[in-house]
């Protein structure tokens, strides 16, 4: 009978927990629920920590669309909570940084979505102006990273203190046209977005993104909506 008890206990654990607050659980130790969309996924383990392991599939694709997303995820307004940690793939490009983070609003089709991520080896490079790229905002498909550097110089990024390959504590919020992204359980966000792309009705799903020449772990995503 213990022996039950156990296993009913380790089954349940990886299973998501939904709160009558409407708050969702993902404790992301395997790849349930997940689609991949141009990259790998699988259960892996970083710093003694279960997670989902995310890696990039085609490192010279030219496409910001690298996505392990949450099916049957309807995001608005709210609140997205996660660990997470990204580094370069070995023999990836000189400029592979170990993008990660989270996309929010990706639409049905996946032709559309916002997103906040990182740049772990630009937070404490010895480059002033690579550390000032440490955080990005980026919206799928029209305004890609390097459009919004060029037309919005210093606007859509900023800097914050990253270690390469180390679990980070991020949450966003969202709420209309607005999106704050805080890292480090900081009181005061790391960047701020008042002008999301896709304006303040979109919604959709969440998902886990990479960029390029990245192998990046997730863990412990809780969805927290806003009417």
């Amino acid at each position: 009978m213990k022996r039950l008890t156990l296993f009913l206990a380790c089954a349940l654990a990886g299973l998501i927990a939904k709160s009558q607050s409407g708050k969702t659980v993902y404790p992301l130790k395997d790849t349930s629920h997940l689609k991949t969309l141009n990259v790998a996924a699988q259960a892996g383990i970083l710093k003694q920590q279960q997670s989902v392991e995310v890696t990039d599939v085609e490192p010279e694709a030219d496409t910001e669309l690298r996505i392990a997303k949450l099916e049957n995820t309807s995001f608005h307004n709210g609140t997205i909570e996660v660990e997470l940690a990204g580094q370069p793939m070995k023999n990836a490009s000189e400029g592979a940084r170990g993008f990660v983070g989270i996309a929010f609003r990706i639409d049905s089709s996946n032709k559309e979505f916002e997103c906040f991520y990182l740049r772990p080896t630009n937070g404490r490079a010895a480059d002033q102006v690579r550390r000032n790229h440490a955080a990005q905002y980026i919206s799928y498909p029209d305004f890609p990273w390097y459009k919004l550097r060029k037309d919005f110089p210093e606007k859509y990024e900023s800097y914050v203190d990253l270690e390469v390959g180390t679990w980070t504590k991020v949450k966003i919020e969202v709420q209309g046209n607005t999106a704050k992204l805080f890292v480090h359980n900081a009181s005061q966000p790391t960047l701020i977005v008042s002008d999301l792309k896709h304006g303040a009705d979109a919604k959709g799903s969440i998902g886990l993104w990479i960029g390029p020449g990245t192998e990046a772990y997730f863990r412990n995503l809780v969805i927290t909506p806003k009417k």
